[in-house]
């Protein structure tokens, strides 16, 4: 770090390539340099994640000093004057870059990284062009048994991002760092496959890998024939966090509401019918809501836990297997979907429910993996036929080939297509919780709700607390962001410490608008961009509650009876099970 103790409220001046800058003292070189207009390129280095200062690309020269300076752990002192792009510099960058290039397969064609990789685009920048060393990748077998996360390890530039989103973010550890030198690597403990790991598949090592050493298993060829077979019936639901993050694939800013282009899109890719989660997330509020009421009113496991996040379930079956009773028997809302969608959805619409193939676009790798569990396949089929993600639809649309931004924007099916605004906060942290008070709320005091925005809930802290008065009765609620945040909360009701009734937990940081099937490139400073277009979603719908939707009071009143009756825990709920890992 610094030359001495830094203290935040001292303003230094200095200079950048001659550029006068004033800022705190506690400001990285890195940081000042972008006040004074200038990118210092980076590889390990994430804004999001701790400073490792291990790939040295971001080197900048000391006036006066032979030896160069790593501008991402390094603050600035005042008087000093950096150079970004002496010959020494652009040198040493060169020799890094080179140095990395020589052990990478180098097959960008081949990649799914291609035109958005950090290195490529880091090598353009450069011009290496002709290596100076010999390419002599690492031959390591690509590791794609799991059915969600793919691992091309020679690919892999050792930056670390992945390992400290692991340990130190989501507090799994599934990966680390192993041996020395050149022997230095990144893998699983025993060099074991992923899925005998303590990995639980949320992906956000995905979403900070700067090359295409980690990406989710593609399924868009499934969908491609699905859609070709005359003789199926192909419907898609997508989550709510997908419709502001999309458009950052085709040139919008992060948070851009893109629903009427992405319904007009999925129906231009010949999906038979376009239906939305949200639907579902209503149904979830009611199953939810009633369930939580139930434990209060008849002396039931509390708190009660939300179950939307299948990393969270994987999470806590592998991690807390202990507190499974505390979480709510709902299944997510992609699953009562799927449950819906060969059950009620055929009877209504008269087709046959083996001919149903039921497709999801989900901002979530974990999603695959649920969607293939043995305990959620109660409609008789496979609930979820396949789950694509953001990137994989976004893949889609570029290969049919049509201009997404010039689609008109159209509107979903119904019945499964019709939501609410409570149901659209369901992608960002504080939603689930939101989206049920509005609804409990109404259930328990039969008042209408004055405002139906709980502030409280909001942003993306890392733990949120509140008190509701339900009129008079006052109820706990705690959510919690990410998965380092869950362990909080968890330790404490292990530990009887935890007098909340109601606790939300979403695995991914931020909530599904941060999920590991998100576009890459996602930041803290995005994921608030898409909260902020969830908000807005909220807002502009004329339906703010749940158990308002006059889709989901039809679907109790001509198929499930009532919320937690025999048939909705026979098709929406399940119950999960320890992983002994």
């Amino acid at each position: 770090m610094g030359h001495h103790a830094s203290d935040p409220n001292k303003i230094v001046n200095i200079t950048i390539d001659g550029v006068p800058v004033s800022c705190p003292e506690t400001t990285l070189i890195l940081d000042a340099a972008k006040m004074a207009g200038i990118d210092i390129p980076v590889l390990c280095y994430h804004p999001d994640l701790k400073v490792r200062a291990t790939c040295r690309l971001c080197v900048v020269e000391l006036k006066g000093q032979k030896k160069l300076k790593t501008a991402c752990s390094n603050e600035v002192w005042d008087g000093a004057e950096f150079i970004t792009n002496s010959p020494a510099v652009r040198q040493a960058r060169k020799d890094v870059l080179e140095l990395i290039l020589a052990e990478h397969p180098q097959d960008c064609l081949q990649c799914v990284r291609n035109t958005n990789c950090e290195l490529q685009q880091l090598a353009r920048d450069f011009g290496v062009s002709k290596p100076l060393f010999a390419n002599q990748p690492k031959q390591i077998p690509i590791e794609d048994s799991n059915g969600v996360i793919v691992r091309d390890m020679a690919k892999c530039v050792k930056c670390g991002r992945c390992v400290e989103m692991c340990q130190e973010v989501q507090t799994v550890g599934a990966i680390n760092t192993a041996h020395r030198s050149v022997e230095y690597e990144v893998t699983t403990a025993f060099d074991r496959p992923l899925q005998d790991s303590t990995c639980i598949y949320c992906g956000q090592c995905i979403a900070v890998c700067p090359v295409g050493a980690l990406y989710e298993k593609d399924d868009t060829e499934k969908v491609w024939q699905a859609i070709g077979d005359s003789d199926k019936h192909v419907i898609v639901q997508v989550a709510p966090a997908v419709r502001v993050a999309l458009g950052e694939e085709f040139g919008l800013e992060p948070g851009s509401i893109t629903t009427g282009k992405l319904v007009a899109a999925l129906r231009r890719l010949g999906f038979d019918k376009v239906f939305d989660t949200d639907f579902a997330a209503d149904v979830t509020i009611m199953e939810e809501g009633n369930e939580l009421l139930e434990r209060m009113s008849h002396g039931g496991t509390l708190p009660l836990i939300t179950s939307c996040s299948p990393g969270w379930i994987n999470f806590v079956e592998t991690f807390y297997p202990d507190l499974l009773d505390n979480v709510s028997t709902c299944k997510s809302p992609q699953q009562m979907f799927g449950a819906l969608a060969k059950s009620y959805y055929p009877e209504k619409a008269g087709i046959d429910a083996a001919k149903i193939v039921s497709v999801s676009i989900m901002p979530c790798t974990a999603k695959k993996y649920e969607s293939a569990r043995p305990e959620i396949n109660s409609s008789g089929y496979r609930d979820v036929d396949v789950v694509l993600t953001t990137r994989e639809l976004a893949r889609m649309i570029k290969q049919a080939g049509f201009d997404f931004n010039k689609l008109s924007n159209a509107e979903f099916d119904a019945p499964l297509g019709i939501s609410t605004g409570a149901a659209v906060i369901f992608g960002t942290s504080g939603g689930v919780m939101e989206a049920a008070l509005r609804t409990v709320y109404e259930v328990v005091t039969g008042k209408e709700l004055a405002n139906v925005d709980f502030e409280g809930v909001r942003g993306l802290t890392g733990v949120k607390e509140a008190e509701v008065d339900l009129d008079g009765k006052k109820v706990k609620v705690v959510i919690a962001n990410g998965l380092k945040n869950a362990r909080v909360i968890l330790d404490k009701i292990r530990a009887g410490e935890c007098d909340y009734q109601f606790v939300e937990i979403m695995c991914c940081p931020g909530g599904c608008i941060g999920g590991g099937g998100q576009p890459w490139g996602t930041t803290q400073a995005t994921k608030e961009a898409r909260m902020a277009g969830l908000y807005q979603a909220d807002r502009e719908l004329s339906i703010r509650q749940s158990h308002k939707n006059p889709a989901v009071k039809a679907l109790y009143d001509e198929f499930l009876g009532k919320p937690l009756s025999h048939k909705s825990h026979e098709l929406l709920h399940t119950h999960y099970h320890p992983k002994h890992k």
